[in-house]
């Protein structure tokens, strides 16, 4: 069952509004990846905190004004443990840059900017001991470290 703001686990108690909704942000999309509930709360704090460290003022207002981006399409796939071990994308998207397990039906997450992209699906890949494949806006592979 995927968090929200009126759900979640009891280690998120504490964390002030914007750091606990990344986080539980970031928690259910690397649920949807596979990753165990256990292991994604600890990995999503702590990236959580270093997003808030790292972010204006304005990012932070704007990321709280948004819809709650912990309610779930009811259409979307579920968890897929077969892709735990699959390689981290990068991809083109209508909306920009999307994030993905190679073989995965729809991105984790889709940021504007190629270069945050990048970013998440590092450390995606890092956290899953996978490699991350960067591709360019026509499809064919940029890179894959």
């Amino acid at each position: 069952m995927p968090w929200t703001m009126d759900d979640y686990p009891a280690s998120l108690k504490n964390l002030d509004k914007p750091v606990k909704k990344k986080a539980i942000e970031i928690a259910n999309a690397m649920v949807d990846e596979g990753y165990d509930e256990g292991r994604a709360i600890p990995i999503a704090t702590n990236q959580a905190k270093e997003w808030k460290s790292n972010a204006s003022e304005k990012e932070v207002k704007d990321f709280l004004k948004n819809d709650d981006p912990t309610k779930r399409d009811s259409n979307a796939s579920h968890s897929n443990p077969d892709l735990i071990d699959n390689a981290e994308e990068v991809v083109p998207h209508d909306d920009g840059w999307a994030v993905q397990s190679k073989g995965s039906k729809r991105p984790s997450q889709v940021f504007d900017n190629k270069q945050d992209a990048i970013k998440r699906a590092k450390e995606i890949a890092d956290n899953k001991g996978t490699e991350t494949i960067i591709h360019k806006k026509d499809g064919s592979v940029q890179k894959r470290s």
